[in-house]
């Protein structure tokens, strides 16, 4: 029988739990082999020390064994370890990472992955320098938090950056799947925008009487997206973007890409605008 990713990822944290991670020596992803044992306690005295910059409140250790698919303190645990490696004690460790959490090799993955666009709802110029693809759930509360950041980033560079929207609803959120379909439909009748804004602005409140309220409200045929939602007309594609974002990398809501590259941060102006300066002047 093949055992799901998830849960072998589950079983892996759980091993290094037991051990706790203020005194665990090994941890997730982290290779310690090339350091002296001089070296590996610098890096283990930083890592159990420094906070995780994805969110988390966790520390770098706690943060690999209780969530080992977090991208962000792989990275970072990651630094820390080479710079041990290079001889800098714990001060000097932390003096380095303070700069490399804010650098934009931080911030972005390294490589770009490609990501369809075709028929997605779009905001910004189509023939726009970046692009931003966003895989997002109409029930997150930080997908709502990030809304008005993303707006004002397209505010901001209105001639060079265009938005992408994916739907990536989590099965945790019960309204999620629905919400997903009924801004589709509304794509389909050129109110999508109008919709996404609508439910972000009210999505502790998200069921489907609501939806269709809400669908009249912006003018839509509350006909046909009955007919559309009665028909789950727009759930294979749902699925499909679903699939996409998790080829991609996604982990959870909301994720953006910016050029193809996952963004390791909470999407906010004062962290995406320096970014993006940086791609224009490339």
């Amino acid at each position: 029988m093949k055992t799901h990713p998830f849960l072998l990822v589950f079983f892996c944290a759980a091993a290094f739990a037991q051990s706790g991670w203020e005194t665990a020596t090994a941890l997730p992803s982290v290779d310690f082999s090339a350091l002296t044992p001089a070296q590996r306690a610098a890096a283990l005295k930083v890592l159990r020390s420094e906070k995780c910059t994805c969110g988390c409140d966790m520390t770098l250790a706690q943060c690999r064994i209780e969530d080992p698919r977090c991208a962000v303190s792989r990275k970072l645990a990651s630094f820390v370890v080479k710079e041990a490696a290079s001889g800098k004690n714990a001060a000097a460790i932390r003096a380095a990472l303070v700069k490399f959490e804010n650098a934009p090799e931080m911030l972005l993955e390294d490589t770009a992955v490609p990501i369809s666009i075709a028929g997605d709802p779009m905001r910004g110029p189509a023939n726009a320098k970046i692009t931003i693809v966003e895989f997002s759930d109409f029930q997150c509360p930080f997908c709502a938090a990030a809304v008005p950041q993303v707006k004002a980033i397209l505010e901001r560079y209105p001639k060079n950056v265009r938005l992408v929207f994916k739907q990536y609803p989590l099965e945790t959120h019960s309204q999620a799947e629905m919400a997903a379909e009924a801004a589709l439909a509304a794509q389909a009748q050129g109110k999508f925008w109008e919709m996404h804004d609508k439910l972000y602005a009210n999505f502790r409140l998200i069921n489907r009487a609501r939806v269709m309220l809400w669908a009249a409200q912006i003018g839509m045929d509350t006909n046909r997206l009955k007919a559309d939602l009665d028909s789950h007309k727009y759930a294979q594609r749902i699925a499909m973007e679903s699939r996409q974002g998790d080829d991609a990398g996604v982990e959870g809501t909301p994720t953006f890409y910016i050029d193809g590259k996952r963004l390791n941060a909470t999407f906010d102006v004062a962290t995406v605008a320096p970014l993006i300066d940086q791609a224009l002047k490339r």
